[in-house]
């Protein structure tokens, strides 16, 4: 079992950065794939961006590609989310995840979830 807790959400102008932290416990961490998702106010959760269990391959969504960074670090526990030129539309609360059987693109294929931290872009 992996518990999540995310930090470095905040309030930022367009064009800003933030970069998201995400700490997991546990003994096991590198045998989790790492997700970061985001929900918007009246909007289901979407998936933002995938990295492998030793951090060779990512996957984006098409919204945030050429924009954000995932990269992860197996010795520390933890997974990170550099966010560049933000835009008003990434507004949301920001999750971690993790999963225990493959590189999930969608929000059901995740086992284990923080709580969040909020992030607001104002134009």
């Amino acid at each position: 079992q992996v518990q999540l807790i995310e930090s470095g959400g905040g309030l930022v102008q367009a064009g800003g950065s933030l970069r998201l932290s995400c700490a997991a416990s546990g003994r096991t961490f590198s045998s989790y794939v790492m997700g970061w998702f985001r929900q918007a106010p009246g909007k289901e959760r979407e998936f933002v961006a995938v990295i492998t269990w030793m951090g060779r391959t990512m996957y984006y969504a098409d919204s945030v590609k050429g924009r954000f960074t995932i990269s992860r670090d197996n010795a520390k526990k933890m997974v990170y989310l550099q966010m560049n030129s933000l835009k008003p539309e990434d507004t949301a609360v920001y999750y971690c995840a993790a999963d225990r059987n493959g590189v999930g693109l969608t929000s059901h294929e995740y086992d284990y979830w923080g709580q969040g931290t909020q992030v607001i872009v104002s134009s």
